[in-house]
């Protein structure tokens, strides 16, 4: 639990201090989630906050790119939230034990090497992360569990490195990193069931 933050806010402090991880894990409070009933409506100024904290961001990385040369935003929600989806879930053959896909749900990925506006119609799963993840960190693909051992792709689809990097456009929103950092409401959690 050494490297757990409690606090999802304190990642956009990390940022504005160029003190950004190599790998973020951020999860929003329940009032800045997009988990219907529970939120405020904060959530997609919470996710252009942290865009545009790392696109805007003047620190520099110790080879030299910034943190938007080198950063993949990876922006997904944990279920599908009871929305109507025409594309009925994959039933997948055994060994799966119990584990089935479900409804689909968005995966956004924001980088300077993603082309604008790519629409990307490959299937993927949360096993698709992991696997970028593994990948980029240089570990071994498939090791952690049967989610990423089945990933067929690590997301190579979304990004193009011969690309020079995009200019970065800031997101409009109507709440800013600030009001996230200096939010004092006791969090909730983002998913109540």
């Amino acid at each position: 639990m050494d490297h757990v933050d409690l606090k999802s806010a304190d990642v956009l402090t990390d940022i504005s201090a160029c003190q950004l991880r190599e790998l973020s894990w951020v999860i929003p409070t329940g009032q800045n989630s997009d988990h219907s009933g529970l939120n405020d409506g904060g959530g997609p100024d919470w996710v252009a906050s942290i865009v545009n904290a790392i696109g805007g961001s003047g620190c520099y990385n110790p080879d030299g790119s910034t943190y938007w040369e080198s950063t993949a935003i990876l922006i997904t929600w944990d279920d599908w939230g009871g929305w109507y989806d025409h594309e009925p879930p994959e039933i997948l053959p055994q060994p799966q034990g119990d584990y089935q896909y479900g409804f689909r749900v968005p995966l956004i990925v924001v980088s300077a090497y993603t082309r604008p506006r790519l629409i990307e119609n490959s299937r993927y799963d949360f096993g698709s992360i992991l696997r970028f993840i593994e990948r980029n960190f240089g570990a071994r693909g498939g090791t952690l569990n049967f989610a990423d051992a089945r990933a067929s792709d690590a997301l190579e689809g979304f990004f193009d490195f011969r690309l020079f990097p995009r200019v970065f456009v800031q997101i409009p929103s109507v709440r800013s990193a600030e009001s996230f950092i200096n939010d004092s409401r006791p969090p909730l959690d983002p998913d109540d069931d």
